[in-house]
């Protein structure tokens, strides 16, 4: 026998020695014995180790839903007391109609800038630029700005002759480009302040290319930026024309109505302070740039200025009553492009602004805590978390572990008075609620994704993808992009996050009902869930 053969059975008989202490059994090297210690190993690691970890995270989901809840509650209270008692800006602020004086004529109006941001906005750039010439104002008072950033030569050329045409019709208007498109929006902006003409003006109005404002829009909004000399921003509400156009832009205005009547109109009731949306809004030009101007360290310049202009003590306002007319995406890939970078990038403002809120000697207490808790950590983040978390992980995984119990008032009630005060926003889409809560939850976790991009400066935190947009030709364009849609790669089309999602909770419910004994009939929620996020992630949404 050769030495190795002898080390070779020596080492067998010690370690069937050990298995036979261990068990007692004479099955050695049985799928039996091998089984016995894994279940055994895994029932101790579950009791010690993954029991305790989930009832932890439930406690922790516990605590946030509690928090989240106070803070909707809260907001509702503003707004019933803001609607009961009739707390209009024109009573809060001073506002005053503004009228050609006899003697001194058009003299008594301000300098007025437009600025109208574009970027391959070829489908929407006329019925814009038309809207911006239509606004009522003396015409020797107002200058009409196109800063057109495309890449696209038929855009650019479309965008050049639409400005032309106005400028025969005796509106000022100019056309400027730039050679880069360096800091995206904000360096257009940014750029665009530079010219010699802008100094000679007072205030500041944007609008995104698919905005429409009514005529009367800054006879509404300059009086209050006259009379008001602490006001920096007087921001309007945006109104969609294409919100019944399929169930994703309908689901849309339900979300975009919510933060405008509520969260909006909060924060301008309190506190003074919101987050500027980027377009619809006066600027005070002294206010913009005692506040460093539009910077690009994010890609939310938009809030970023409206942060900077209150740690400097500027006050902000929104009216809600005063619409313009936008567009919702249509496409999902649109929509998904768009709610990453409203994601990401507050997050990325959050982590980049705290010290600076914390610091300012501009802002009281109560505006610094309500900016920090508030606006940013529950609305950006909480938020977010708490959605994709526990809706989605954490509350499916409690049917795999009969010892971890989620109490009913945080997984029904709580949530379900939460959703019907959401409701408030637009009423008569009441009856999509259902539909409005499976696709929230099932894009809660391209947001939290966002999310830790942005606090964590990774991937594509600095990312810009211009929303696509269809203007006039809404419903026919729609019908002739049909049939090359399927013409979409696969893995384009696909999402596989999503579907994984999806699987796991189609598991969870099917598990439930075989094996479960919760009361809660989570089963209902899960399969419906499961369905959503197969859709989403197949991308049969925005059809």
């Amino acid at each position: 026998m050769s030495p190795l053969t002898s080390f070779h059975r020596i080492a067998h008989d010690t370690f069937s020695s050990f298995l036979l202490s261990l068990d007692g059994s004479f099955l050695l090297g049985s799928e039996d014995v091998v089984n016995t210690r894994i279940s055994l190993w895994w029932e101790q690691a579950r009791a010690i180790v993954v029991v305790p970890f989930f009832k932890f995270l439930v406690a922790l989901c516990l605590i946030m839903s509690v928090m989240y809840f106070v803070e909707v509650m809260y907001m509702g209270i503003v707004v019933a007391y803001v609607k009961l008692f009739k707390r209009k800006p024109e009573k809060v602020y001073k506002w005053e109609a503004m009228e050609n004086d006899a003697e001194c004529g058009s003299k008594s109006f301000p300098m007025v800038l437009v600025q109208i941001p574009m970027y391959n906005e070829k489908e929407v750039c006329e019925q814009s630029i038309a809207a911006a010439c239509r606004i009522s104002w003396p015409s020797n008072c107002i200058i009409i700005q196109v800063l057109d950033d495309s890449t696209d030569p038929a855009s650019k050329e479309l965008v050049r002759r639409e400005c032309e045409r106005w400028s025969r019709q005796g509106v000022n208007i100019t056309f400027e480009i730039r050679d880069n498109r360096n800091g995206y929006k904000a360096g257009a902006l940014r750029e665009g302040m530079k010219h010699s003409y802008v100094k000679q003006c007072d205030y500041i109005a944007i609008f995104d290319a698919d905005f429409q404002p009514e005529p009367d829009f800054l006879h509404r909004t300059v009086p209050f930026l006259i009379h008001n000399p602490k006001l920096a921003l007087v921001q309007g509400r945006w109104e969609f024309v294409n919100a019944d156009q399929c169930i994703m832009t309908r689901l849309q205005e339900m979300s975009l109505s919510y933060h405008f009547t509520v969260e909006q109109q909060v924060g301008s009731s309190t506190f003074a302070f919101f987050g500027f949306n980027g377009t619809a809004g006066v600027w005070r030009i002294t206010a913009l740039n005692e506040s460093g101007g539009w910077n690009d360290q994010t890609t939310v310049e938009d809030m970023d200025v409206a942060v900077r202009a209150t740690l400097r003590g500027w006050k902000l306002l929104y009216i809600d009553d005063l619409k313009v007319k936008s567009e919702l995406p249509c496409s999902f890939n649109a929509l998904r492009s768009q709610q990453h970078r409203w994601t990401c990038g507050p997050a990325n403002l959050f982590r980049k602004m705290a010290g600076q809120i914390i610091r300012s000697e501009n802002v009281s207490l109560w505006k610094k805590l309500y900016m920090l808790y508030s606006f940013f950590f529950m609305r950006k983040v909480v938020a977010h978390i708490l959605t994709f978390c526990f809706y989605c992980v954490i509350l499916p995984a409690t049917v795999l572990f009969p010892e971890v119990t989620v109490p009913k008032w945080a997984a029904f009630y709580l949530p379900a008075l939460i959703t019907l005060f959401i409701a408030i926003g637009k009423p008569r889409s009441v009856y999509l609620l259902v539909l409005w809560v499976l696709f929230e939850n099932a894009m809660s976790m391209l947001r939290t994704k966002a999310l830790v991009m942005g606090f964590f400066e990774t991937g594509r935190v600095q990312e810009w993808v211009v929303t696509e947009k269809l203007g006039d030709g809404l419903k026919t364009k729609l019908i002739g992009q049909v049939s090359n849609e399927h013409q979409v790669r696969f893995r384009d089309r696909v999402h596989f996050l999503e579907l994984l999602l999806g699987v796991y909770l189609l598991f969870c419910g099917c598990y439930d009902i075989i094996y479960g004994k919760n009361r809660l009939y989570l089963y209902v929620y899960l399969l419906m869930q499961s369905t959503a996020f197969f859709v989403v992630g197949f991308g049969f949404v925005g059809k």
